[in-house]
């Protein structure tokens, strides 16, 4: 069998890469080249050498200070690009290569320009909106005081006070005639005119009647024109208002809350002919000031258009700098403090690369001394890298989204590629629903570089990321839909006549058997009479309810075999003999024995009943099966099979933590006296892993942690099959829902002759079709699949306790920034 297995050729995806532990000694002037060269190849993980110091203490902290400065800036340019409405250029123009130094200078002139006019351009629009608000002040202020004595405003204002105090309405009504009599300045009458935001006319009313107790006139009026935020650059609505008042106690008041409300005051002259006067200056003023205006912002948006096409390659380059001194900073000195030391992790396969990179990085910057590359032998575990495409990328994130494959172990991503699709086709099997998702792929897969350059939604993104998944999962749903012959739940003679035909006139109206069969099997999948028969729902329920355990036990028995490809190829004999030997054992003898009764009971049309062959199987397994034997010695046979999965149970449970404490016993044997009689040389060639394991044993803990794996899988194997029952019933749902949309809403519909019950038929039916059976059973289906491949196949082989290869790549960094 060993023999064997070694002579298997080697498959694409079943192992991680293998990985080396890599040292680096680079020269100081050829470090930033080399990261460089490392940074564009993406194949070297480098490891923080400096992880117990702080950022502010590391060798190239100003540099790395430096390069956020930078980014600061251009994130600076590029909200003002985004105010101005101004679009960055996509293709920017060919420009040669600039030094950071450089690039560095060019960014703080272009900030202190840019600041400058920004503030130049504040001072104008607060001027310009003082004038404007002045002038709309004027407008409304004036006729205000023109019908001051009115008997609108008069007794609009004694209406307001009578609801407030029974003192104030003899204080209103003396204002009134004051007003009336045009007597204002011997009366000591006064107003205060301003502009005041919209929103807070409401509060700053009623905080003026409260602290006036009443005492006082307000008159308002909605500005014709909104006033340009010079902060957020925004529209805002503002109401003029008018204040009359007597006394400098509420002058006083007044004025300080206008100033709390953010409300502006203008004087406004009494005299007409000095009103005029005054709103002819603000409005020549007002022209001026836009005309200045205009053209600074037609000076500013000039300066950020010749930013904007050097943006993208000056964020990119910013990006790299940052990148490639953040690098440096996990990187040591040497003792003479001439070479910069660095260690990370690498495949084999790009050892080449990487010493021609670090080749041509030493060339490239004259140096004298050449980069020291040389393998090392590390404690710890390597990262787990797999080389995917954009085909089996997709697999591989739904197997990490579990955990990481620890490395080298056996990756599930290269029979979830096949099986997770396959098992969502069952579920959701309908091929003209999965005709519906077949084009949907189809579309994402021909817009795919269209797609892969736009900004997308967090739904759209998952589902264009998952368009492979999409991909298949409809071709199984068109072969899944075919077997159980549904088109949108209506079957078809696709591949020939129906094998029965019906005693009764009706196969629904029969009182006996409805179907009986006349000519031979219809050749592929259900048989279209089986559709709207009495027998249907048990026949269906019968067939999809072994089917679902047939699949299950074929890929739990999937999963123990990878296990043992596992301990083969790590050299684990103990998981070999004493895990996988009894794990196959224990879930054929009952699960793999109800499969093959399954199996005969297709074959040779027997009635017999396997729930009660399985139940008096534990019950009573030496009684006469009777009626419900399938062949000949299966009582003798069953007897076999319990006692094989009642002693894989301790099979799995005692020899396995026993025989560790008796290796770990013999491996440690006298190493406690003979460490006496060793130099130190000798304790440093015992390697660490040995001591570790001589203090960390504990056979409490290892025969704990072996009984609730033991345990788990006991259980598991009758939780697992049961859970694949899924498949069943979420197949059966879908099956009944299809049936309900086309027969209760789409033929009842179809029934009327009118031609607006028909199409209002028609659309509820394809809003059903769409949005509950395309999207919400897609999904359902998606998640229990899901379901199936993490807890009841992975967990049978698959640790998941690794990490990721996370390389240091200018292509992942521009990608996690975007």
């Amino acid at each position: 069998m060993e023999r064997f297995v070694d002579n298997l050729p080697p498959m694409d995806l079943m192992r991680s890469e293998k990985m080396t532990f890599v040292q680096l000694i680079i020269p100081v002037e050829s470090a930033h080249r080399a990261v460089s060269y490392l940074g564009e190849l993406g194949l070297l993980q480098f490891r923080d050498l400096n992880a117990d110091k702080s950022p502010f203490q590391r060798t190239f902290v100003n540099q790395a200070k430096r390069c956020a400065e930078m980014s600061r800036k251009l994130r600076f340019f590029k909200d003002q690009i985004s105010k101005a409405s101004l679009l960055s250029s996509a293709h920017p123009v060919i420009q040669s290569d600039i030094e950071l130094e450089e690039l560095e200078i060019q960014l703080a002139e272009h900030e202190i320009e840019l600041i400058e006019m920004n503030a130049n351009g504040e001072k104008l629009r607060l001027s310009y909106n003082e004038l404007l608000e002045f002038k709309l002040v004027l407008q409304k202020a004036v006729g205000f005081l023109v019908s001051s004595g009115s008997h609108a405003v008069s007794e609009r204002e004694l209406d307001e006070n009578v609801y407030s105090k029974d003192d104030y309405v003899e204080t209103a009504l003396l204002l009134e005639q004051e007003m009336r009599s045009g007597r204002s300045e011997q009366s000591g009458l006064r107003f205060i005119s301003g502009i005041i935001c919209k929103s807070k006319v409401l509060r700053f009313e009623r905080m003026l009647f409260r602290a006036t107790r009443g005492n006082m006139l307000f008159n308002q009026a909605s500005a014709d024109e909104e006033i340009m935020d010079p902060v957020s650059s925004e529209m805002v609505e503002k109401t003029v208002f008018v204040v009359f008042f007597s006394g400098e106690q509420a002058k006083t008041k007044i004025l300080k809350i206008c100033e709390a409300f953010g409300a502006n005051f203008y004087p406004v002259p009494e005299d007409i002919t000095k009103q005029r006067q005054i709103t002819r200056e603000v409005s020549s003023r007002l022209g001026e000031l836009e005309a200045t205006l205009d053209a600074g912002i037609r000076h500013r948006n000039k300066a950020l258009a010749s930013i904007s096409i050097h943006l993208a390659k000056w964020i990119s380059m910013v990006r790299r700098e940052k990148a490639v001194y953040d690098i440096l900073n996990m990187l040591n000195f040497d003792v003479t403090k001439k070479c910069l030391v660095g260690e990370g992790w690498c495949p084999i396969f790009a050892k080449n690369q990487i010493q021609a990179a670090l080749q041509r990085a030493t060339f490239d910057s004259n140096s004298q001394v050449g980069i020291i590359f040389h393998v090392m032998d590390a404690v710890e575990s390597p990262p787990t890298y797999f080389r995917t495409n954009k085909f089996t990328n997709v697999f591989q994130e739904i197997v990490d989204a579990y955990g990481v494959a620890r490395y080298q172990e056996a990756n599930p991503s290269v029979y979830t590629v096949v099986t997770f699709p396959f098992l969502f086709a069952v579920m959701f099997g309908d091929w003209g629903h999965g005709i519906c998702l077949l084009l949907g792929a189809i579309v994402l897969i021909a817009r795919e570089s269209k797609l892969s350059t736009r900004k997308l939604g967090s739904i759209m993104e998952m589902v264009y990321g998952g368009r492979y998944v999409l991909l298949l999962m409809s071709l199984f749903s068109i072969y899944c839909g075919l077997i159980y012959n549904e088109f949108f739940s209506v079957p078809f003679h696709i591949f020939g006549g129906s094998a029965y035909k019906c005693r009764e006139t009706s196969c629904g109206d029969a009182k006996t058997t409805g179907l009986v069969k006349y000519q031979d099997p219809y050749p592929f999948g259900v048989d279209p009479s089986w559709r709207g028969s009495r027998s249907e729902l048990p026949f269906l329920n019968s067939l999809k309810m072994k089917m679902s355990i047939l699949l299950g036990v074929a890929q739990m028995n999937l999963g123990i075999i990878l296990s043992y490809f596992n301990g083969h190829f790590f050299g684990s004999s103990l998981d070999i003999r004493y895990q996988f030997v009894p794990q196959m054992i224990f879930l054929n003898s009952l699960f793999g024995y109800l499969s093959l009764l399954i199996i005969t009971k297709w074959c040779t049309g027997s009635q017999a009943d396997l729930y009660h062959v399985m139940i008096y199987m534990f019950l009573s397994p030496t009684d006469d099966l009777g009626e419900n034997q399938l062949f000949w010695g299966q009582r003798p046979l069953q007897i076999i099979l319990l006692l094989l999965a009642i002693i894989a149970v301790p099979w799995m449970l005692f020899p396995k933590p026993f025989i560790l404490k008796r290796l770990h016993t013999e491996r440690f044997q006298g190493r406690s006296y003979g460490i006496l009689g060793t130099s130190e040389m000798d304790l440093e060639v015992e390697p660490d892993s040995a001591r570790l394991h001589h203090e960390d044993f504990n056979f409490s803990e290892v025969f704990v942690h072996q009984m609730i794996h033991s345990i788990e899988f006991v259980l598991g194997a009758v939780s697992n099959t049961a859970s694949y029952l899924r498949l069943w019933a979420l197949s059966l749902a879908h099956s009944e829902l299809s049936t309900v949309f086309y027969e209760k809403v789409l033929l009842l519909a179809w029934g009327y002759d009118n031609i607006i019950i028909r199409l209002f038929g028609l659309a509820v039916f394809a809003f059903a079709t769409a949005f509950i059976l395309l999207m919400m059973e897609t999904l359902s289906a998606f998640l229990h699949a899901l379901r199936l491949h993490w807890v009841e196949f992975q967990t049978k082989f698959y640790h998941g306790d690794g990490y990721k290869f996370r390389p240091f790549s200018f292509t992942t960094l521009i990608e996690d920034e975007d």
